[in-house]
């Protein structure tokens, strides 16, 4: 249960992340936002950004071996790096729908896999 746990805090985290790092180039579509100064967008970026620590944080002390979960730190790591790209990925394909996908992203995905397999691997 605690790995179920840690994976969709983990998922919810890289969203709000994602969308503090790339949504304010999809914002800058809207003609209210496009008014705001770098400034402005670093700030708004910093408070979307805290709701991903609101569940990073939690992931990670649920998830870790040292606090009776079930990922070593280096799982952990592998595991929250292969849901960014994930989640970046489907953000991309929905919110910027001139980026596209090709073999070499399928491929690279396919070795992401067998990255997770290798650090599994007992």
């Amino acid at each position: 249960m605690k790995a179920i746990l840690t994976i969709t805090l983990l998922v919810l985290s890289n969203t709000f992340m994602t969308l503090a790092w790339y949504g304010h180039l999809k914002f800058a579509e809207w003609k209210w936002f496009s008014k705001f100064g770098l400034i402005s967008v670093i700030l708004i970026s910093w408070g979307i950004a805290l709701f991903e620590y609101c569940f990073q944080v939690p992931a990670n002390r649920i998830g870790f071996t040292g606090n009776g979960g079930p990922f070593s730190l280096v799982q952990l790591k592998v595991i929250q790096e292969v849901i960014t790209l994930v989640v970046f990925m489907i953000f991309s394909l929905i919110a910027f729908k001139t980026e596209t996908f090709r073999l070499n992203h399928l491929i690279g995905a396919v070795f992401l896999v067998l990255a997770v397999y290798f650090f599994f691997r007992k």
